[in-house]
């Protein structure tokens, strides 16, 4: 997990200590609760759905607008102080996990990026310190799922967060074949 956070730094340019910045308050009452996150997810996939750019689009391609508004709102509200609304529909976000049938390559990176800014860029209800914790989190976020994408197509594990507590047992994250990642000692 550190050489996955170590990369994510370095590729995206934002030090691990900004991205999670967003730990240092309750983004989530700061913002007066869910409405924030709705504006800005709807911002946001409305972007990624029109995108002139057919590769990107088709990413997206098997997901309902809808869904994905809503997956990304609850998730958003859960990681930066709301009620856990993702984890008690969808269960663990296991973000490497989930994203694993997706091309998550520097390219869509940064192409998703682009789209989140401008969707923070243009959501009112967000204010500009927010906006700028919440940016640097989901640039080292994005960077983080590339390198974790790089690390499982090349067949390899990752360590689980939960190796330091159970230092006797060889902990790994199992991927292949699964839509969400899962500790187990090997």
């Amino acid at each position: 997990m550190e050489s996955l956070q170590r990369k994510a730094s370095e590729w995206s340019g934002v030090a691990a200590s900004d991205a999670f910045a967003i730990d240092e308050t309750n983004l989530f009452e700061t913002l007066g609760g869910i409405q924030p996150f709705v504006d800005l997810c709807t911002n946001f996939y409305t972007r990624v759905f029109d995108d002139e750019e057919e590769w990107f689009r088709s990413i997206f391609a098997d997901s309902k607008k809808e869904d994905a508004i809503r997956n990304l709102y609850e998730f958003l509200v859960q990681r930066m102080g709301g009620p856990p609304l993702y984890s008690q529909r969808k269960g663990h976000p296991a973000l490497i996990g989930r994203h694993r049938p997706f091309p998550v390559t520097h390219q869509a990176a940064e192409r998703w990026l682009q789209h989140m800014q401008q969707a923070l860029d243009t959501t009112s209800t967000i204010d500009p310190d927010s906006k700028i914790k919440m940016m640097n989190f989901f640039r080292h976020t994005a960077y983080f799922l590339v390198a974790g994408n790089e690390i499982t197509r090349q067949g390899q594990g990752v360590l689980c967060k939960h190796a330091t507590s159970e230092p006797a047992a060889v902990i790994r994250m199992v991927i292949k074949g699964l839509t969400s990642v899962a500790c187990r000692a090997s």
